[in-house]
């Protein structure tokens, strides 16, 4: 990457301002978020740029919430996020992203038990490990559906016009 440039540290800030303020605004809906849908957008139009979102977001995160075993999930999942949509960018369609945001959703649990097998594991061994991760996950299953409808609508909905906002403003913020 370049030298980071003033511009890029406020466009930095406000990516994550933006992320912050949906996640808060939708905080009373369970599992409805627009985290996927904007680090989808981020990566699509600003790039790199995405690699220094992501750890400020993770620790605004933990600071906000605490740093709890959820936290240990973050920092691995959203990067997941950013790299699927960086290898699949050229996929342009929105038919692609909202199948790939309904998905990162419906799995999203599926991923998080990752950390419960490996302290089950350390615990009591490795059927302990995935006994802990398996229950961890089947208990969630319904909220996880929850998220990956919820994902898959609002980027259904919202890819194009947020897109069409975002290619006008695209050489202002480059």
């Amino acid at each position: 990457m370049k030298k980071i440039t003033v511009r890029d540290i406020t466009l930095i800030g406000m990516m994550v301002a933006v992320i912050e303020v949906c996640k808060a605004a939708l905080s009373f809906l369970p599992n409805i978020e627009l985290t996927t849908f904007w680090l989808i957008l981020f990566t699509l139009y600003f790039g790199r740029k995405i690699l220094l979102v992501i750890p400020v977001f993770i620790l605004i995160e933990g600071c906000i919430y605490g740093f709890g075993l959820w936290w240990v999930m973050y920092l691995y999942m959203w990067p997941l996020l950013v790299l699927l949509v960086w290898i699949f960018k050229k996929h342009g369609s929105v038919w692609f992203f909202s199948t790939l945001s309904g998905l990162f959703g419906l799995f999203f649990g599926f991923f998080c038990a990752i950390p419960y097998v490996v302290i089950g594991a350390w615990d009591g061994g490795i059927q302990n490990g995935l006994y802990a991760g398996f229950t961890w996950w089947v208990a969630g299953i319904p909220w996880d559906i929850v998220h990956g409808v919820g994902n898959f609508v609002l980027m259904l909905v919202l890819y194009h016009p947020v897109r069409r906002v975002m290619e006008r403003m695209k050489s202002r913020w480059t």
